[in-house]
């Protein structure tokens, strides 16, 4: 949220969220405030390398240009020292000297030159070589031209590239010279305005500006460079662009308001495969090791301080090699045994409850899409008053209207539900088949335990909290409006109740905190909703194979305006690039003149063979991807890095089993006869780079497996004194084999078997040495092969 904005009268605000100056998203419009509260939250991997994550808040204006109000920056070195907390930034003015992003390549050398006399004199060679990543200038390709000065106390020599046409990556290749130091040929002609001159003092100095032909230049970043770094020898590096030093300089950044913002951000230095194999066996052999709580990923659990930073690497590990099922087993097992009543089973926040809860994220994002999103589009986008609270209702409004409003929703999403299971992912129902059968061991006399194990996790933490928050689960772009929300959590706790087998009796009506609920759940005393229940759940947590009944509904899994190419089909009509509506369900990928139009063109899931990035220089057009099918390929221009990423591997995603699929594909686009990538004439010639996509048909989720080890070797590293504490209070037990001294140290740790988990704790430690030895060496390695200037 924001507040205190100026200018100091009600507005209608909205807020970006940008990599250097390229914006990846972007929040709804908050409407006549001066302190408007978004509350949205944003999760992405970022695709590229960057300087700044920036936060830029606008005044939506109808009329004219949105006006940039003001902005926080953060430099990408020091977004570690606000990660994981909230904090309030002062919104800085918005200048253009201070907005840049990309690097430019330079190769610098001194020259000594024997002049005709025999004196001689220095010479400065220049070679400006290319740039990367340049900003776009309202949405297009810039024009970018380069300036090369030599800068000293009485001197400032400048020269010019050549300017380049639409291009964020110029190829300049242009050499300058500069006179470093006079011969003793001196004349008066020369640009020396002084006797001598110290080399010391002299730069060189390159700025970027965009060529605004009847308008003015855009300044686009700068770097310097001082000529004492060369010590005679030939030197090229790259080196990131940056503001003028007078950029960013304002006497009123206090009067602009100020933006609170909670930022999580990790960073990874991910080494090769193999030195992470003694820590990946460690934890890959948790689920063997007896008692559970002696296993490397349950004390990762115990010395971490926030649960959820072990789980989240820890599950995605265990799904990447497939041990996730049996380790959740056993700490379930474990959870249990300190269950004392059935109805309370599963109901905390344990290490089982929370490897679940992400396991379902992780594998059930396509399940939730497949399930609910239809649903959950018509109540966003076609209201109806469902409040049926007394103290909350409006003047004029109807609680029996509402109620039954509310019924139908509650109707619909419920029969959604309960017809899914089809759909449900294997390894969710191999889990749910595990906990039930867990608790029905646990509690022998209590026939319902079976199924409230499954459903305190499938209604209660999946799809009762996907339809509170659809937009954390990107089943809706936004947070939905506060009328909404307040629909979305009335029909929540409805789905929780239902979904609690054999809370249906009129003992239980009983339980309810609101008086107005009781009233509404007295409707749905029928028999049919007990067995709906009973009957998806059986079906969710038994390991059958279920045959899909080929009725299913085509379902929207993503969809956007973007930009693509005109395929040619036709003899006339320029091959121009057009904005459209793309459309992706599971059955075809299709794009709109505009949204809610007909589909202008379709192509059938099955028929897609190949989805890629295309090579920026094929259009001179930035996150560019590709669409290969039995036709000519369609070409289609992302508006941000983000966005494309999010498409290629949605596309990815949806057309995995095509039996089709390429292995080879051509990165760049056929133009004026000739493939561009490999300058093969042939247009069906077979494509000269391998697919990055190419994966197995029976992939489900894309981990990389070392980085999720790397993230739990930091961790451990972290909480090293926490691991040094628990061995500690092992060795403790094991020797006194009596009641714990000093409580305090670790009486918040589960030791079942002192030895066997002192046992684990060395290794774990001695790993954790090991690769910590690896990262500085390979940090040294960095260190002493970096140059001066490069990234």
């Amino acid at each position: 949220d924001a507040k205190h904005l100026v200018p100091n009268k009600m507005r209608d605000f909205f807020c970006t969220i940008n990599l250097d100056q390229e914006e990846v998203f972007r929040t709804q419009v908050v409407e006549k405030s001066l302190s408007p509260y978004f509350g949205e939250e944003f999760y992405f991997e970022i695709p590229r390398t960057f300087q700044w994550l920036s936060f830029y808040i606008y005044d939506k204006s109808v009329l004219q240009k949105d006006l940039r109000i003001g902005k926080v920056s953060i430099k990408k070195e020091d977004l570690c020292n606000y990660t994981g907390k909230e904090n309030w930034f002062m919104l800085q003015p918005v200048d253009s000297n201070s907005e840049v992003q990309g690097k430019v390549h330079l190769e610098l050398k001194l020259n000594e030159l024997i002049t005709d006399n025999g004196s001689v004199c220095q010479q400065l060679v220049v070679h400006i070589k290319e740039c990367h990543g340049l900003p776009l200038i309202n949405g297009q390709n810039c024009d970018p031209y380069a300036t090369v000065s030599l800068v000293g106390p009485s001197r400032n020599d400048q020269k010019k590239t050549k300017v380049k046409k639409k291009t964020s990556n110029p190829q300049f290749n242009e050499t300058f010279y500069f006179e470093v130091t006079r011969s003793s040929s001196y004349t008066k002609k020369s640009q020396f305005q002084v006797e001598e001159e110290d080399i010391e003092k002299l730069e060189v100095r390159v700025d970027l500006w965009n060529n605004g032909n009847l308008v003015q230049d855009v300044f686009l970043g700068e770097i310097k460079v001082p000529v004492k770094v060369l010590k005679n020898d030939s030197f090229q590096a790259w080196y990131l662009l940056q503001p003028r030093e007078n950029g960013n300089k304002s006497s009123k950044t206090d009067d602009l308001g100020s933006l609170r913002l909670n930022i999580c951000y990790t960073e990874d230095c991910v080494l090769p495969s193999e030195y992470y194999a003694s820590l990946r066996n460690l934890l890959l052999k948790s689920s063997d090791v007896q008692p559970i709580s002696a296993s490397a990923a349950y004390i990762l659990s115990e010395v971490c301080r926030d649960k959820y930073d072990a789980v989240l690497p820890l599950v995605r590990l265990l799904l990447h090699h497939h041990k996730l099922v049996p380790f959740v087993a056993a700490v379930a097992e474990l959870d249990l045994k300190d269950t004392q009543e059935a109805n309370t089973i599963f109901r905390g926040n344990s290490l089982a409850t929370r490897c679940v809860d992400e396991m379902m994220k992780i594998v059930g994002k396509h399940y939730l899409k497949v399930t609910l999103k239809p649903v959950i589009d018509e109540i966003c986008e076609s209201p109806k008053p469902c409040e049926i609270d007394p103290i909350k209702l409006r003047e004029g409004d109807n609680v029996e209207i509402n109620m039954e409003n509310l019924r139908y929703y509650v109707d619909k999403v419920f029969r959604e539900i309960v017809r899914s299971s089809i759909s449900c992912p294997t390894l969710m129902c191999d889990v749910f088949y595990s906990l039930r059968h867990l608790a029905a061991k646990r509690f022998p006399n209590d026939p319902h335990v079976q199924y409230s194990a499954v459903s305190s996790f499938v209604f209660l933490r999946f799809f009762a909290v996907a339809v509170v928050s659809p937009h954390t689960f990107h089943l809706r772009p936004h947070h939905p409006d506060a009328q909404t929300s307040r629909t979305l959590t009335l029909i929540s706790k409805a789905i929780q109740t239902l979904g609690s087998w054999g809370s249906l009796t009129k003992s239980k009506l009983s339980s309810f905190k609101e008086t107005f609920m009781c009233e509404f759940f007295k409707t749905f005393q029928e028999e049919e909703f007990t067995e709906s229940v009973k009957k998806f759940l059986d079906d969710v947590s038994s390991t059958e194979s279920k045959e899909p009944s080929g009725m299913s509904e085509p379902v929207h899994l993503k969809e956007g305006e973007m930009y693509k190419r005109a395929q040619g089909r036709t003899r006339i009509g320029k091959k121009n690039f057009k904005k459209r509506w793309f459309c992706l369900t599971s059955r075809e990928f299709t794009y709109h003149k505009q949204q809610d139009k007909e589909p202008i063109f379709t192509i059938p899931i099955k028929n897609i063979l190949a989805v890629e990035k295309l090579d920026e220089s094929s259009f001179n057009k930035k996150n560019m991807f590709q669409v290969l099918h039995g036709e000519k390929p369609l070409y289609i221009q992302a508006n941000n890095c983000v966005e494309a990423s999010e498409w290629i591997e949605a596309l990815c995603r949806v057309t995995r089993c095509n039996q089709k699929r390429l292995s080879f594909y051509h990165p760049s686009a056929f133009l004026n006869g000739n493939w561009l990538c490999c300058k093969a004439t042939m247009e069906n010639t077979e494509g000269c780079a391998r697919c990055t996509a190419d994966v197995p048909a029976d992939a489900q989720i894309e981990i990389d497996g070392d980085r999720e080890t790397e993230r739990i070797y930091s961790l451990f590293t972290v909480n090293r004194s926490k691991l040094q504490k628990l061995e500690e209070a092992c060795g403790s037990i094991a020797v006194y084999q009596g009641p714990r001294k000093e409580p305090d140290d670790y009486s918040n740790f589960t030791i079942e078997d002192s030895v066997a988990t002192f046992h684990t704790l060395q290794q774990i430690i001695d790993t954790v040495e090991k690769l910590n030895e690896s990262h500085e060496k390979y940090q040294k390695k960095r260190s002493s092969s970096a140059k001066y200037g490069s990234e």
